[in-house]
């Protein structure tokens, strides 16, 4: 994969270590406030002694660097180039680690991201969304005119979509042409997308006919197959395939230098490898662009189930990077007890947090928790289950493995950086 050129990003990740911690950010030691984060990051405070209050979220530096490092060498052993979903932490300092590994560019959502992205000198995105929005198309537009190096690309699924764009570019008076790829749906049910190949084939006679636009490959995800499996899966990777065949044999590609063919969530890539594997040769190279984006921290749950690794663990593992430490409030019945975190500090969309370890008041080590089970969360409650004869009590701490990176990342602006000694290094700043 091509190396990107991140002295830009670098510096712009450099400055958030200037902004000053005060009450915005939850969990930080009440006696820093003033401090810059450099200062406070410089003080390698502890965990559990460095005034840090509770909830708080942490996040594991080895079993970050771990998961980059695994899906680096991943892409790279399956001839694919990766763009990784930044919509998932929009960290910008996990986009600057991704970048320097080699990523092509970052995936992003919606046109927001785009911009927190861009000002911290982005070069390559992946919108994996159709853009219809017309202040932002012309934004857009005047960043492609502004900077001949910056590349962007977004889906089209509609001929609607199409004209909408093509009006917004023309009256933004944009002068290079918008990079898209045409998106396959999943399947009926599924999420956005064209249903079927002849759509495809609408949406891209569209394309060719706006003046704006250049088709430069087909995309899609996989994750929304209905009744998901390997052999669904890799059936409609194949139509992928094809679409992106067909298209190339009917001349569609003239102009440019390389056909993206693009997949790739967190639950499916080992199907995306091997499909993309079997791309013919086209008129021109095919970029294979893979997007997975919950790798970066994994979870406890969820992904740790569905991960493809279970399914081919030679080709390596993740690890869960997120600890939620919150303690205990209330313990008002001998089988119940309450944290003070709950569903604006722990994601709960695809599942409760688990208790992984309970540390007690004023104690050094940590216990096993598995007797102890989440029921439920409130507002800033946690509902915990336990043995009446469990020793639990007010003041414990007790930490938590979650599910679902995204849903995580966007209740926490700024997530200590833990080493393996649980002194906090760093302070990771998000932009949601």
């Amino acid at each position: 994969m091509d190396r990107v050129d991140r002295i830009d990003i670098g510096e712009q990740v450099a400055a958030l270590h200037q902004e000053r911690v005060d009450h915005r950010f939850k969990g930080l030691p009440p006696d820093a406030a003033g401090r810059t984060v450099g200062e406070l990051a410089a003080e390698r405070r502890g965990l559990f002694d460095g005034g840090f209050s509770t909830p708080l979220l942490v996040l594991s530096d080895e079993a970050l660097e771990h998961n980059l490092d695994v899906l680096e060498h991943y892409a790279a052993e399956h001839g694919l180039e990766f763009a990784p979903h930044g919509k998932t932490s929009m960290a910008p300092q996990l986009f600057a680690r991704q970048l320097d590994r080699g990523c092509w560019g970052i995936t992003l959502a919606v046109p927001h991201q785009v911009r927190v992205a861009r000002a911290f000198g982005v070069p390559r995105i992946f919108l994996a969304n159709e853009l219809v929005d017309a202040a932002a198309l012309a934004w857009v537009g005047a960043e492609l005119d502004a900077d001949p190096d910056f590349e962007f690309i977004c889906y089209v699924d509609s001929v609607r979509g199409v004209e909408l764009m093509d009006a917004a570019l023309r009256a933004a008076g944009t002068r290079r042409q918008l990079d898209v790829v045409v998106e396959l749906g999943a399947g009926e049910g599924a999420r956005t997308g064209a249903r079927t190949e002849a759509q495809c084939v609408s949406v891209a006679n569209a394309v060719g006919a706006a003046p704006t636009l250049r088709l430069v490959g087909v995309a899609g995800y996989e994750g929304e197959v209905p009744q998901a499996d390997p052999e669904r899966v890799r059936d409609w990777l194949r139509r992928l395939v094809a679409l992106a065949a067909d298209f190339d044999a009917d001349g569609r590609f003239v102009g440019t230098d390389r056909v993206v063919v693009s997949a790739g969530g967190s639950a499916w890539f080992d199907a995306v490898a091997d499909v993309f594997g079997e791309i013919p040769e086209l008129s021109v190279p095919v970029r294979k662009l893979l997007r997975s984006g919950a790798y970066v921290t994994h979870d406890s749950s969820h992904y740790r189930r569905l991960t493809p690794f279970n399914r081919v663990p030679a080709e390596g593992s993740l690890r869960p990077a997120f600890t939620l430490w919150a303690q205990v409030v209330s313990r008002p019945a001998g089988t119940q007890a309450f944290l003070n975190a709950g569903k604006r500090d722990a994601p709960y969309d695809l599942g409760l947090p688990t208790v992984q370890a309970i540390r007690p008041a004023g104690g050094d080590d940590l216990r096993p928790g598995p007797r102890v089970k989440v029921t439920g969360l409130s507002d800033q409650h946690m509902w915990l289950e336990l043995p009446a004869a469990d020793p639990l009590q007010v003041g414990d701490w007790v930490a938590l493995g979650l599910s679902h990176p995204c849903t995580t990342f966007d209740k926490w602006q700024l997530i200590p950086l833990a080493a393996e000694d649980n002194t906090i290094t760093d302070y990771i700043r998000t932009f949601f």
